[in-house]
């Protein structure tokens, strides 16, 4: 089970580690690059774009340095648990504009985070 979530979080990690390029890459060439799925970007102002990648970068230091470092590692699922809110915030905004053949994704990835987030708050947690 430890392995898995290891696994789980690492893969969740790369994908919101990629996912920051929204920080540097301008919206008009994402939104023309990613095709109909990557359109959603012109709806948020740069600095949103910016202040969410932000938030990805945090999210990929929450989920692996506690553990790695051992210092406080109960923020492990916590943040896991917010990794869960971001993409289901996420879903909410896919299914507001329309986009259900894309929200698949967002799905997987919520469900992913949940898993981490139980199995570190629960049966593989760093503190018991």
């Amino acid at each position: 089970m430890n392995l898995a979530l290891w696994i789980v979080t690492g893969v969740l990690a790369t994908v919101l580690l990629v996912s920051t390029s929204k920080m540097f890459v301008p919206r008009e060439k994402m939104a023309a690059m990613g095709g109909h799925a990557a359109q959603w970007v012109l709806d948020f102002s740069p600095g949103a774009l910016r202040a969410i990648g932000a938030v990805e970068i945090l999210a990929v230091a929450g989920l692996i340095l506690p553990a790695v470092l051992d210092i406080a590692p109960v923020l492990v699922p916590v943040t896991a648990t917010c990794v869960a809110l971001l993409f289901g915030a996420a879903a909410a905004m896919r299914l507001r504009r329309g986009e259900r053949a894309t929200i698949i994704g967002d799905l997987v990835y919520l469900g992913m985070a949940v898993f981490v987030a139980w199995g570190r708050f629960g049966p593989e947690s760093f503190t018991g």
